[in-house]
Formats: structure tokens, sequence, C-alpha cells
């Protein structure tokens, strides 16, 4: 029974380390090697054992390790399936359409104020940057709200 069960937890997808479990993560990758008590600090949990509990998680599912001195490491080769679709800068991580949002915002922003000075066809740019202003903003916060859950 306990062997399928850590077969089980081991075949999580990346849609089920989410909420708290994704935060202790991607705390794990911020900070390196850290111990029970900092993550629970960094994080803010009431109690060490629910710490603990996603730390387990975590590490039941092959995403994070216990090194010799306790210290629990992210486990590298993870982090592509838990981040999908994001990107780590340093210790930020971002959804990787943020940039292409942030790209579409600058062009709709030149347009408009070239299309303030010269009105032809421009204007057809500028509500074509706003279409994927508005479509890009939108996948963007939603995958935002992913890491929040």
């Amino acid at each position: 029974m306990e062997s399928y069960l850590i077969g089980a937890i081991r075949q999580m997808t990346t849609h089920e380390i989410k909420g708290n479990t994704l935060r202790v993560y991607l705390c794990l990758l911020r900070h390196g090697p850290c111990e029970l008590r900092d993550v629970q600090h960094e994080l803010g949990f009431s109690t060490a054992s629910l710490a603990s509990y996603h730390l387990d998680r975590l590490a039941q599912a092959g995403y994070a390790t216990q090194d010799e001195q306790g210290k629990y490491v992210a486990t590298k080769e993870a982090s592509g399936k838990i981040l999908e679709g994001y990107s780590k800068i340093g210790p930020a991580v971002v959804p990787q359409l943020f940039f292409f949002a942030l790209l579409f915002t600058i062009l709709a922003i030149f347009f408009s104020y070239e299309a303030l000075y010269r009105p032809s066809i421009v204007i057809y740019l500028v509500l074509t940057s706003i279409g994927m202003i508005l479509v890009l903003w939108y996948q963007t916060f939603k995958l935002w709200r992913k890491l929040a859950d």
C-alpha cells in the first residue's frame, strides 16, 4: 500500500503542485538550501509542521531533496516541469507572456502617439496592438493567479 501511495505521489502533475506547495518550491529555488524553520518563517506558516507537510510532498514527488545537513534543496530537473510557462529571472518568477505583453503595450503607446499626428493606416496597427495587449495580459494574469493558488 505504501509503495502504491509513493508511486501515485511521484506521478503528480504540475497542476497538482500549486498553492502553498508551489510557494515552498519557489522559496527553495530563490533561497537555495533551506531548513524547515527557514521555509516556515519565509512563507509565514503558522507551524513548522505545515512547512514540513509541503516539503515532504515536494520530496516524495521528486521535486526536492534533503541533504545530509537536513536542508531541503529544489531539484533542478523539476523546475522545468513545475515552471512551465514561466521564466526565472534571478529570484523572480514571471509568466513568459509578460514580455510579449510589455512589448505590445509599448508598441501600442507608440502607434497611438503616431496616430495623433499622422492619421492613416496607423490606426489599424493601434487596434491590432490593443487586441494583442488584451489577450496577452489576460493570459499573463491567468498564469500569475496560478502562482497565487
